[in-house]
C-alpha cells in the first residue's frame, strides 16, 4: 500500500462562542511556542466543521511534539487534527486524530451523504 506524503497537519481548534476567548488563548500559545500560522477565527461552521474553529497549520517533523503538548493544554477544547495528503475526503474521515469528544463532521463538500 503506497500512501499519500505528508504535507503537513491541520490541527482545528473547536469552540461554542462562550469558549471563544479560551480558543484564542490556546491559538496564541501554540503560536508561540511552535510558530505555527493561526488561521481565523470562524464563529459558525466553516466547510465540513460542525461549529465555530479556527486552524493551525503544524509542520510534520513537529507534530508529534506539538500533540503531546495540545493533550495537556487544550483546556477541555475539543481539537479535531488531520493529515494533509491531497486526498481531502481521506483526510478528514481517515487521517484524523481527536483530542477530546470526536463530533460529526459534514461531509457533503465531499459529495458524501453519511459519516464514514
Amino acid at each position: 500500500m503506497t500512501a499519500n506524503p505528508i504535507q503537513n497537519f491541520h490541527a482545528h481548534i473547536y469552540f461554542n462562542p462562550d469558549q471563544l476567548e479560551a480558543a484564542q488563548t490556546l491559538g496564541a500559545a501554540a503560536r508561540e511556542r511552535f510558530s505555527v500560522p493561526v488561521g481565523h477565527y470562524h464563529l459558525h461552521p466553516v466547510g465540513p466543521h460542525p461549529r465555530g474553529s479556527c486552524q493551525l497549520t503544524v509542520p510534520p517533523e513537529i507534530f508529534g511534539e506539538f500533540a503531546q503538548w495540545m493533550v495537556l493544554n487544550r483546556g477541555g477544547l475539543t481539537i479535531f487534527a488531520h493529515a494533509t495528503t491531497g486526498d481531502d475526503l481521506s483526510d478528514h474521515t481517515r487521517n484524523v486524530i481527536w483530542f477530546g469528544q470526536s463530533e460529526r463532521l459534514d461531509l457533503s463538500i465531499f459529495g458524501v451523504e453519511e459519516q464514514i
